[in-house]
C-alpha cells in the first residue's frame, strides 16, 4: 500500500474507512477558519447590545463553537477525535449588516484541526441564528473557508486574497 493510499479514507476497494494515522508524527498544529453571519442592521445593532431576546449571543456562540471543535470526531464521520489544547472563537462586527467569526484551534496530534476549525465556525454561525431567528428570520450564514493551518508533514498553508 503506498502512502498516498494509507492516508486516503478510501480502501482498496473504493470503501469509506478510518485512516490510521499511527506512523504519522506528533507536531503543534494549528487551524484557522472563519465565516460570515449577515443580518438586518436592527438585528446585528441588538446582538451588539446585549438586548437580544434570548440572551447573551456571542458568549452562547462562542461557547458553542468551543464545544463543537472539542466534539468534531463525534460529528463529522471519519474525523479522528483529537485532545484538543486550544480553542478560541472570536467575533468582528464588519459592517452594519455583517458579523464575522473567526476560529482558531491548536492540538499536539497525528493529524490537523481544520475539521475543527471549520465546525467551531459552523456552529457558532448556527447558534447566533438559533438565538437571533426571532427577530429575524432572513438572517443568513456563509464564507466559511479555513483560513490557514500549520504542522504537520504538508507544513503551512494560507489562503490568499481571492
Amino acid at each position: 500500500m503506498t502512502e498516498q493510499q494509507r492516508l486516503s479514507h478510501l480502501d482498496e476497494t473504493g470503501q469509506a474507512r478510518f485512516v490510521d494515522v499511527s506512523a504519522k508524527s506528533v507536531t503543534v498544529r494549528e487551524a484557522v477558519a472563519g465565516g460570515a453571519v449577515t443580518m438586518a442592521p436592527q438585528t446585528l445593532a441588538t446582538i451588539r447590545a446585549g438586548d437580544a431576546p434570548k440572551g447573551d449571543v456571542l458568549g452562547t456562540a462562542r461557547l458553542a463553537g468551543i464545544m463543537a471543535a472539542k466534539r468534531t470526531g463525534e460529528l463529522i464521520p471519519l474525523c479522528h477525535p483529537l485532545g484538543i489544547d486550544g480553542a478560541e472563537v472570536d467575533f468582528e462586527f464588519a459592517s452594519e449588516t455583517t458579523l464575522r467569526i473567526t476560529a482558531r484551534v491548536r492540538v499536539h496530534g497525528r493529524t490537523g484541526v481544520e475539521m475543527e476549525a471549520l465546525t467551531a465556525v459552523s456552529v457558532a454561525a448556527l447558534t447566533i441564528y438559533d438565538m437571533a431567528k426571532a427577530i429575524d428570520k432572513g438572517i443568513t450564514i456563509g464564507d466559511i473557508a479555513l483560513h490557514s493551518k500549520t504542522g504537520g508533514k504538508s507544513g503551512s498553508w494560507t489562503r490568499t486574497a481571492d
